[in-house]
């Protein structure tokens, strides 16, 4: 169990490596790391950006898919004082340029394929596979770098795929503070299945405490639900963090109760909306705990759900974390009462330190109490109930305002996922000439297809008039982030696209 007093994550891996040297560390497809041989590479990397004078709190991008190799160059940038900033080997090459602008890194590590596209000015560009040959041989060449808690630990970028990047600095006070905090998990002798990618916070959220307890991370790469099956029984896993996308894929296979679980101690889930009947399926057929984490890259307040522990609470994110403070406002800023409707904000020790180089953006994100104590806005909707257990209703901008009525999409796709041949959903408010605004869904069947206007007569006599679908579409799979969000703004984009074909329906309307 680690103590309260302040370590950095690379000095708990020397240390590590002292201890117990033969311990794994890092597994992937292609490579085993110890903690003596992680502890090396990563002494020979860090040696070599000192040599190409990339400077302390400098930053670093990280380009690449969740390798051993990619991860160890994450901790490397840290033992060298730097501040590493991971970015997807999927976005294109304009998003990426933008990012690698935005945090000024004058370095980027990155898969081949990547590497041989960016052409930037000044920038040094180092492919994966060429990693060994660019740093010293010996990892003696490297020159120890005092780590202060204050020192920023990353930067990750919250999108990038339009407008100006945004990104999330923390520091290694508050990395410190998460991996403590999760420290109820017992990580001690894990094996965590890392299942996503190195530029999502999540995965850094059980990565970083696995590594810092001298566990063993296993990297599966590109998710694939028989692959993480596989990979879990002959691992024998005790940890994982998958967003309910993934949880979906594992729950939907057919032989999934074959496999041997039973080495399963801690599974968490964060990041996009849970449905209430797959967690319940989840606690009923795999063993060991299941946990929701809500919060947000930005830090600020987290509530947690031990789903095993409370049953009846499913349809919740559980309650404030200790020492969150949580809290409701109204679109003045004013505290609204358990039971409203509100916006959440929240305050822990785990706030980002901002974002980079964007101070009237960081600004925005907060809101202030009475007292002068600053609160992450979490962009969410919600309602405490009498128990303290925080619902969620969806994104603040998500939100329809309907005939001067708050409809909550999240209501309408609750409802629609229990028609029998629905397979995905998801609703947008949309312009409407009589009401301002109206709901619109888009669909994924299963495989037997399913006729719209059935689908929206079905919605339409179980709902109140401003709940009623204008309209509905099918689409062959919802289009997500990472985190398993989804991208309901390219939704918009596409219903704007189809707008004329639209018009006719939205015209007959009767919400």
């Amino acid at each position: 169990m680690l103590s309260a007093e302040f370590s950095a994550l690379p000095t708990l891996i020397a240390v590590h490596a002292r201890e117990f040297p033969s311990r794994r560390a890092l597994v992937d497809d292609d490579i085993l790391l110890s903690y003596s041989d992680l502890a090396a590479l990563m002494s020979r990397i860090a040696a070599g950006l000192q040599r190409d004078g990339v400077a302390p709190q400098s930053p670093v991008a990280i380009v690449g898919e969740t390798t051993a190799m990619s991860v160890a160059i994450f901790l490397s940038a840290l033992q060298a004082g730097c501040v590493p900033a991971p970015m997807a080997p999927s976005a294109t090459h304009e998003q990426l340029e933008r990012m690698i602008s935005d945090c000024g890194a004058s370095i980027v590590f990155a898969d081949r394929e990547v590497a041989m596209s960016l052409t930037m000015p000044g920038l040094v560009v180092i492919a994966a596979d060429e990693i060994l040959r660019w740093c010293p041989p010996s990892h003696v060449d490297f020159q120890p770098i005092a780590i202060m808690p204050d020192d920023r630990f990353d930067i990750i970028y919250s999108s990038g795929t339009t407008g100006n990047p945004k990104g999330i600095v923390h520091t290694h006070a508050m990395r410190w503070m998460q991996t403590v905090a999760l420290g109820v998990a017992g990580f001690n002798d894990a094996v965590t299945m890392v299942a996503t990618p190195l530029y999502s916070n999540s995965t850094l959220v059980m990565l970083i405490p696995t590594l810092a307890n001298g566990g063993a991370a296993v990297l599966i790469g590109k998710f694939d639900a028989r692959r993480f099956l596989v990979k879990s029984e002959r691992e024998r896993a005790t940890h994982a963090m998958l967003v309910p996308v993934q949880y979906q894929r594992v729950m939907d296979m057919a032989d999934f109760d074959r496999f041997d679980l039973t080495s399963f101690r801690f599974k968490s889930c964060t990041g996009s909306p849970f449905a209430t009947e797959l967690k319940a399926d989840i606690v009923k057929r795999w063993p060991g705990a299941l946990v929701e984490i809500y919060g947000t890259t930005e830090g600020g307040g987290n509530c947690v759900l031990w789903a095993d522990k409370y049953p009846d609470k499913l349809h919740t994110v559980g309650q404030p974390a200790p020492d969150n403070d949580i809290r409701l406002i109204d679109p003045e800023g004013n505290e609204v009462p358990t039971g409203e409707v509100g916006e959440v904000v929240g305050r822990s020790n785990m706030m980002m330190a901002g974002y980079h180089g964007q101070p009237e953006a960081s600004n925005a994100a907060t809101w202030t109490d009475p007292n002068g104590n600053q609160y992450i806005r979490q962009g969410d909707l919600g309602y405490f109930d009498e128990d303290g257990f925080l619902t969620l209703l969806g994104r603040s901008k998500d939100m329809i305002v309907s005939g001067g009525f708050n409809v909550y999409p999240i209501d309408i796709e609750t409802v629609l996922l229990g028609h029998p041949q629905i397979a995905d959903a998801a609703v947008i408010g949309v312009f409407s000439p009589t009401w301002g605004e109206t709901p619109y869904a888009y669909l994924v069947t299963r495989e037997n297809g399913v006729d719209v206007n059935e689908v929206v007569a079905w919605m339409n006599g179980l709902v109140g008039k401003t709940q009623r679908l204008s309209g509905a579409e099918l689409i062959d799979e919802l289009p997500r982030n990472t985190a398993g969000k989804v991208l309901k703004r390219e939704l918009r984009n596409r219903f704007e696209a189809g707008r004329q074909r639209h018009t006719a329906q939205i015209e007959g309307e009767q919400p």
